[in-house]
């Protein structure tokens, strides 16, 4: 029986893996979703700014049309790159995307964490009316 580190490591090796570096090149010069899968009390220390927040246990449903809970701003033919704490929610989420027709998703590995660590920019979240 796999545990979940197993679960994540494979995902990793299945998936684009991005450095923070990598994403602030790619926000800067390309239309690309940046997505939160954080819950609201681990977003509410801030986010990367620009991130559309759509939590892990709802993130297919955000992601799927035909569901009343879509979020606009995903398209599957859009880049997309997405982030938690540390890498892992993130990586699974990932495979979850492709699985609903997502072409071209990555991660940021190390999640926000590693966003931080490097001293890049991060806000409040959005206050929802």
């Amino acid at each position: 029986m796999a545990n979940i580190k197993d679960i994540v490591t494979a995902a990793k090796a299945r998936i684009e893996n991005l450095t923070p570096a990598t994403v602030a090149a790619e926000l800067d010069r390309a239309d690309v979703l940046l997505v939160d899968v954080r819950e609201p009390n681990e977003t509410a220390i801030g986010i990367i700014p620009g991130a559309v927040l759509a939590p892990r246990g709802m993130l297919e449903f955000h992601a799927d049309a035909s569901t009343p809970y879509f979020i606009r701003e995903f398209e599957p033919d859009r880049r997309v790159i997405i982030y938690c704490s540390a890498g892992s929610r993130s990586a699974l989420a990932v495979r979850s995307l492709q699985e609903l027709g997502y072409r071209d998703v990555a991660h940021l590995d190390g999640g926000f964490a590693a966003w931080r660590g490097e001293g890049r920019p991060v806000v409040a979240p959005a206050v929802a009316p």
